[in-house]
């Protein structure tokens, strides 16, 4: 049985061009005495004229189909050396080869061999299995300090319920004097249980009532009772979801907004991991604000990008700890588009946050901004009537931020009212926690961009005129291919 060689297989095989010619030669030229094979078709063997008194001995080893072994008795430090590549092309002319077996020498040195690959086939397989118990080790470990973790946030969990029913029970005004202190002591305990988002709001809750016994604002109380609304809802969610991930035996990670609210940190791998990724993204910031949260103790930069394959808003998020602020940079407005192979999104509902490891930016085509209008809608009253839901639930952002197609912005009275292109109306009104922005369509150069565009709006509940209002963003004005920003 001959093997199926070929020039180009010979000459692959080569050291070099010359070798592979002179083998060529040696076989065209009768070079050859005598010709062996094995009657399997794993061993061929020929005698070769040489420079000296007897042949030389060359032969190729097949018992490896993939890696044949040559070896020659002539003195050529070439491999193979032109001897072997001549019987291959014996080989490959169908020369006339006798049968004979294999020599014993041979045969020793294939049981060599096999040893030796046996030996590190079983090194190769003892190195994965350690690897998986280590891995098995790990995991193990990782579940059972989760499971620690779960303990320990319910029992921060009840602590911090006790303190709430104690706080309304004396009323929010004992939070004061003496008190205060103890619970600003309690707070940086929930760090402790590994409740930072509990942290968070607590936090906010003494601000807020440190400012209303200092200047008896209703708005401080207002906001108070609603830190402490978000706090009972946060803790009965996730003494629900603790519970039946001690239940279930289940330590792996969720798609659910709770566990950054329990003190977790996504990684882009992990977000991908559980499906929560976008490929091939084309994003647009159409706004970027920075303010500072007095109860995380951070600068917060913000971006708010479109994303234009679907017409879905995002935000990106900058955290800048006091305590760190010089190790961590800054985020910036970026204009253009930022094309991304893959863009990691958060769990949650309405403008979920997003990351990216890569993008490549490019200039906004007229494509893209027609795109980007498509998706603008022509009614607030559905826009308010599918947010109305999200932005009374406790756990939400409170704000929401939407594309609203517009006719014209214009004063009624001391108001200013966004008028869509569906002849409903909203007020235009700053959130509390923003920069003012209102203020800044006074000062647009061109007083057309207030007539027929497309305006990006921060829906909020607004607590005095007690319905729902829109903070004005940004400006597509539909005369022109530009997004005019009114911050930053």
């Amino acid at each position: 049985m001959m093997k199926n060689i070929t020039e180009q297989l010979i000459l692959s095989l080569a050291p070099n061009s010359a070798a592979a010619a002179n083998g060529k030669k040696i076989s065209s030229g009768g070079g050859f005495i005598n010709r062996f094979r094995s009657e399997d078709g794993t061993f061929f063997m020929g005698e070769c004229k040489g420079s000296g008194k007897n042949p030389y001995v060359t032969s190729a080893d097949y018992i490896d189909e993939n890696h044949p072994v040559f070896r020659c008795s002539c003195p050529s430090r070439q491999f193979p050396c032109k001897h072997s590549l001549a019987l291959m092309y014996e080989m490959m002319t169908d020369k006339e080869f006798s049968m004979c077996e294999i020599p014993e020498d041979i045969l020793s040195k294939r049981a060599k061999l096999a040893a030796k690959a046996a030996k590190a086939e079983n090194a190769e397989t003892a190195e994965a299995e350690q690897t998986e118990k280590k891995k098995a080790a790990a995991k193990k470990t990782a579940s059972s300090a989760k499971k620690k973790k779960f303990k320990k946030q319910l029992e921060g969990l009840e602590l911090c319920e006790k303190a709430i029913k104690e706080l309304i029970s004396a009323g929010l005004g004992t939070m004061g004097g003496a008190s205060l202190s103890n619970y600003q002591e309690l707070s940086k305990q929930f760090g402790d249980y590994y409740l930072i988002g509990i942290q968070r709001l607590f936090n906010r809750l003494i601000i807020e009532i440190t400012e209303y016994q200092k200047d008896n604002l209703e708005s401080h109380y207002d906001a108070a009772i609603d830190t402490l609304e978000k706090l009972n809802s946060l803790i009965k969610k996730s003494r629900k979801y603790i519970t039946e991930k001690i239940d279930n035996d289940d330590p792996a990670l969720d798609d659910t907004a709770l566990y950054e609210e329990l003190g977790g940190n996504w990684k882009l791998t992990e977000l991908e991991a559980i499906g929560k990724c976008v490929k091939n993204a084309r994003m647009v910031q159409l706004s970027f604000w920075v303010n500072f949260d007095d109860a995380r103790k951070e600068y917060i930069e913000t971006g708010a990008w479109i994303e234009l394959n679907s017409g879905k808003i995002y935000l990106t998020k900058n955290f800048r700890p006091l305590k760190s602020l010089k190790h961590i940079k800054a985020d910036d407005s970026v204009f253009g588009a930022a094309d991304i192979p893959v863009m990691a999104v958060y769990p949650g509902e309405g403008n979920v946050r997003a990351r990216w490891d890569n993008a490549s930016f490019s200039e906004l085509s007229a494509e893209d901004f027609s795109k980007l209008r498509s998706y603008a809608s022509t009614s607030v009253k559905a826009e308010i009537k599918s947010i109305k839901n999200f932005l009374q639930n406790a756990m939400s952002r409170p704000v929401i931020y939407k594309l609203i197609a517009f006719s014209e912005v214009d004063k009624v009275g001391e108001k200013t009212v966004l008028k869509a292109k569906g002849d409903d109306t909203v007020e235009l009104k700053d959130f509390d926690e923003y920069e003012t922005m209102t203020d800044r369509l006074k000062m647009l150069p061109d007083k057309k961009l207030l007539e027929n565009g497309v305006m990006l709006c921060g829906f909020h509940y607004d607590n005095a005129e007690n319905r729902i209002c829109a903070q004005p963003m940004c400006i597509i004005p539909d005369s022109e291919n530009a997004v005019v920003r009114l911050l930053y």
